[in-house]
């Protein structure tokens, strides 16, 4: 009598939307129907004590509102204890059991608490398959983690690793949104979305025979496949809550099979073909049975199951604080639709993956898929290894977030998992590792570095401070960079590196100077870079490969040179060289370098290019400018140097041809006279020189040059 007066009492805060409440205090068909909880109503404890007793009371009330029609449930301030369960078993009774069409709120101050306890896995609130239409606001969950005892294992077979304490656990329900929680120190991670399974029926060699179904849906003979011997029920009622289906574990039969739908009556009704193992596969209506058939010569060592997944479906978690737990912040391990934005994930450490959100659901290894993430406008901060993973699955969009673990991986893209954009992030002190078929747009790096790996890899509008920016494309052109800008302020050994195979480059603009050079070279051929500018730089390697309207120019106090020290092929085309001191040095005996219809701009008292060693060297229509050189033993295109003029030579062909070279002073403009021992005749003709001079070894064939005085 005292609870029930309780909650007549307690009518007066039912929240009216549009309605009117009625005499004995409920609402009208029309109004959400809200309930404030009274603790004492259900005997449960608000002193964080008594964890049996409120975690009873506590799943009581929630069910009595559920029953009452009420869908708003409130929760005063207070500290409630959840109590532990039984170690090594699945215990319902040691969490809150969400109930289905229902707004849990927590008012502030209100905080639930788990239990200390020993078990290895637990949840403090589970929402499970079928508890739909689901939203969680407010409060405070509280794990175990620094009251937990790591010693014990929950069986002689589990991992003893102890990291399965969540506090939110979502297991395969359909509309779910949580928001403004704050959750922390639990031994697993703050919140958990997956999916809910059962294995319907395996099937072993016994179940099959020779034999395929013929175009009539009747068995037919045929020596090189099996079949099922008997047809396969669609019969459990799971089936009639979601009639989804699909096989798993497939050993001894291929990958890929055939499969006929059957009425009740055993009339075949649709079959399809090629089908895979871990397809989800929808059940036709008045299909009550299917046969398999696979392309095998016999059943000896067959076996495969038929399972029923339900992934959760369109789940939002977003304005919460999840902080301080040993795995990670959130899991998303088989789900479809889900949005992650607004929050702040920090401090995840103590085992791995030891991220801020990791969306992995296992899918190869008989898991859930994930499908369709987004995670957007986060903050992520001090969490030990990554702040984003995407592990496995398909379609994802990450944007907008703070990504600032600094030292550990931005975000992951991993193998299994195709089809994610990486957009308008901020990489602070993060990493990015990508596998493929990613799109990374808009993001912003500082103090950090890239892996990507490729292919169908796109990197568009990217901008690098301090960063490191590499890419290791496994493909040729698996990997295409555009309009990315890196900067670079002499505080790391920050660069632009290729390596494995080729990539396209269009529109890469490297500002200043790193410590070492900007840009490095793997032994990756054609490469095509279009309007590459590196203004102010420190030199670094080229990599291989075409160089289209491409400028170099080097800060004004460099003292590294731009060089070639990689075999393979260079062409060079309206690009333009801009340095103090040697603005392109050339050093691999496999190297074949033209440079055509180039300038060349000497800004100091230096040598200009220098070849010392190539298998091809074509330096036609440039124009090189030297007007600032005060000594005239500086040679402007040189082959070779004085130091090295009695060794053998090691530039095996040199055409300079159709050139203007201009200088303030009788400097050498065309030096082939150091080559080497043995050097072959270079061809040198129809070249145009203002005060510079032709410096030529007598064997060279030369024609139609011009020394004239500026």
């Amino acid at each position: 009598m005292k609870r029930w007066m309780g909650r007549l009492l307690l009518a007066a805060l039912l929240i009216l939307t549009g309605a009117v409440a009625a005499a004995d205090g409920q609402l009208s068909a029309q109004t959400e129907k809200a309930y404030r909880l009274v603790p004492a109503d259900f005997g449960i404890y608000t002193d964080g004590t008594h964890p049996v007793e409120t975690t009873k009371g506590f799943n009581d009330a929630l069910q009595w509102a559920h029953e009452q029609g009420y869908t708003t449930f409130i929760v005063p301030p207070g500290t409630y204890m959840i109590k532990k369960g039984v170690k090594g078993q699945s215990s319902p009774d040691a969490r809150i059991n969400m109930v289905p069409n229902m707004k849990l709120v927590f008012e502030e101050g209100a905080v639930l608490v788990k239990e200390p306890n020993d078990a290895e896995r637990y949840d403090l609130l589970f929402i499970g398959y079928g508890v739909n239409n689901v939203t969680i606001r407010g409060g405070v969950f509280v794990g175990d983690r620094d009251q937990h005892d790591y010693s014990q294992k929950d069986s002689p077979y589990s991992a003893g690793t102890h990291e399965g304490g969540i506090g939110i656990l979502v297991a395969g329900a359909k509309n779910v949104t949580i928001e403004g929680i704050e959750a922390y120190g639990f031994t697993g991670d703050a919140i958990a979305i997956g999916g809910y399974g059962q294995m319907i029926r395996d099937l072993y060699a016994g179940h099959f025979v020779s034999g395929t179904i013929g175009e009539d849906g009747q068995p037919a003979p045929d020596p090189n496949r099996i079949r099922t011997a008997q047809p396969v029920k669609l019969s459990h009622e799971l089936f009639q809550k979601e009639p989804y289906f699909e096989l798993s574990n497939n050993i001894n039969l291929p990958a890929e099979f055939d499969l006929y739908f059957y009425d009740e009556a055993g009339n075949l009704i649709g079959a399809k073909k090629e089908v895979r193992v871990r397809q989800r596969l929808r059940i036709p209506d008045g299909a009550a049975s299917i046969h398999l058939v696979f392309e095998r010569s016999t059943n000896t060592g067959s076996y495969i199951e038929i399972w029923w997944r339900a992934p959760s479906r369109n789940v939002i978690i977003r304005n919460s604080d999840l902080h301080y737990n040993r795995r990670q912040g959130i899991t998303i391990g088989g789900a479809d639709n889900v949005l992650i934005e607004n929050n702040v994930i920090h401090g995840m450490r103590g085992i791995a993956p030891q991220s801020g959100i990791d969306v992995e659901g296992g899918y190869g290894q008989n898991g859930f898929l994930n499908t369709n993430i987004v995670i957007r406008n986060n903050k992520f901060y001090d969490n030990a290894s990554y702040d984003i993973i995407l592990y496995d699955g398909y379609n994802a969009v990450v944007e907008g977030n703070h990504l600032a673990s600094k030292g550990a991986i931005g975000v992951a893209v991993s193998k299994p998992f195709t089809g994610a954009v990486i957009r308008n992030n901020h990489f602070d002190g993060t990493r990015l590792f990508v596998y493929h078929d990613v799109a990374i747009i808009g993001n912003k790096m500082n103090d950090s570095y890239t892996f990507i790996e490729g292919p169908n890899v796109i990197v568009d509008g990217m901008k690098f401070t301090d960063a490191t920016f590499n890419v290791n494309s496994i493909e040729p052109f698996g990997v295409e960079v555009r309009n990315v800008t890196m900067t670079h302020n002499k505080r790391a050994d920050s660069s632009f590196g290729i390596w494995v195979e080729p990539i396209r480059i269009t529109n890469l603009t490297i500002i200043g100077e790193s410590r070492l050079g900007v840009i490095k070279a793997g032994n990756a051929e054609g490469n095509v870079f279009t309007n590459l500018r590196l203004i102010g730089h420190s030199g670094g390697t080229l990599p291989p490969g075409t160089y289209n309207g491409c400028y170099f120019e080097e800060a004004p106090e460099n003292k590294r040179e731009l060089s070639i020290t990689k075999g393979g092929k260079y062409v060079f085309e309206n690009c333009t060289f801009k340095a103090p001191i040697i603005p392109l040095g050339i050093y691999h005996v496999d190297a074949d370098v033209t440079i055509r219809k180039s300038v060349v701009e000497l800004t100091g008292d230096s040598h200009g290019v220098n070849v010392g060693s190539a298998k091809s060297f074509v330096f036609e229509e440039n124009t090189v400018l030297a007007n600032n050189l005060k000594r005239k033993e500086l040679e402007l295109v040189k082959i070779n140097d004085y130091w090295q003029r009695d060794k053998p030579y090691d530039v095996q062909k040199v055409v300079i041809q159709k050139n203007v070279i201009e200088s303030n002073i009788e400097a050498r403009g065309i030096s082939t006279m150091y080559a080497g021992i043995g050097a072959p005749p270079y061809i040198v003709k129809d070249n145009t020189l203002y005060n510079a001079k032709l410096f030529l070894k007598e064997n060279d064939v030369q024609s139609g040059n011009r020394e004239l005085t500026k």
